[in-house]
């Protein structure tokens, strides 16, 4: 099992059972949290939450592995934040320029254009 999909799994179980919430906290996209459950599900092969009425509810199969989850998000280690590039002044493209000049190998010339 994933710790992505394990962590999904709990971030929605902590947010009242509610999605969005799970997403906004974790700061990904609605669409991830759903298929990181439905892998989970696929790979334990019962459902875990039950989404036939209104407010959802954990099954006895999430609730199992609910304890087993948190256990093993604490025993992973701990992943580095993101990455944030520090901003600043854009730099344009310069383009790729002209190849290196390589040992035994003719000058890549263009063809002139005939009159």
């Amino acid at each position: 099992m994933k710790i992505k999909n394990l962590t999904a799994f709990v971030a929605v179980v902590d947010a009242g059972m509610h999605a969005p919430r799970a997403a906004q906290a974790l700061g990904v996209p609605l669409a991830s949290i759903h298929s990181s459950i439905e892998k989970l599900e696929d790979e334990v092969g019962h459902p875990l939450i039950g989404r036939d009425a209104s407010p959802w509810r954990l099954t006895p199969a999430g609730e199992l592995l609910l304890d087993e989850a948190r256990r093993r998000i604490a025993d992973s280690p701990a992943s580095a934040p993101p990455r944030t590039t520090g901003g600043g002044k854009a730099k344009a493209s310069k383009g790729t320029g002209r190849a290196p000049i390589v040992k035994g190998q003719p000058k890549p010339y263009k063809k002139r254009q005939g009159r």
